[in-house]
């Protein structure tokens, strides 16, 4: 395959029902088995015998795309390169360019330097991001109060600015 098979595609679901079969087939795959077993994936050919082995990265992605193509959604893939430029990896986590160089410069991300250019892995990229969503998501909770309704709404909003008060020094602390 040359270098047009590389370019940015998007594909929207199809109004048939293949879309709902590949979808029945792949769910009820995994209900039958109760846990996902190892990756034993093929696709197969038009003759007997035609298939090939699907590594398990390609068989999570095909069933990604399957339940967004069900759920009607289009789908777009984008190759990218395992090696991002400072504004490819600043898109990719949704980010200002300046804000990624900080986070360069304060040793939160890996990258090395080609000349006077930064280039980060994919995978350093993708390893903060899980990082990130995961020190949000424990934030949130650490934010979350219980509200009591005896105690009324007064008592819960001094508890919750408490919690706020909290969180801030922790990621003073850290920071």
């Amino acid at each position: 395959m040359g270098s047009e098979g590389l370019l940015q595609e998007t594909y929207i679901p199809s109004t048939g029902d293949e879309v709902a079969k590949v979808y029945d087939f792949l769910a009820a795959h995994e209900a039958k088995r109760g846990e996902r077993p190892p990756a034993q994936y093929f696709i197969s050919g038009p003759e007997p015998g035609d298939q090939v082995h699907l590594p398990e990265e390609m068989y999570k992605l095909l069933l990604q795309v399957v339940s967004a193509m069900r759920a009607g959604l289009a789908v777009t893939v984008a190759p990218l390169s395992q090696t991002l430029t400072t504004q490819q990896a600043a898109d990719l986590l949704g980010i200002s360019r300046p804000t990624l160089v900080k986070l360069l410069d304060d040793g939160q991300i890996a990258y090395e330097r080609i000349n006077s250019h930064r280039r980060l892995l994919l995978r350093d990229v993708l390893a903060f991001r899980e990082q990130r969503r995961r020190a949000q998501y424990e934030a949130l909770e650490a934010m979350s109060v219980d509200i009591d309704e005896e105690e009324g709404l007064d008592v819960t909003l001094k508890s919750l600015k408490e919690t706020r008060r909290t969180v801030a020094e922790r990621r003073r602390r850290r920071g």
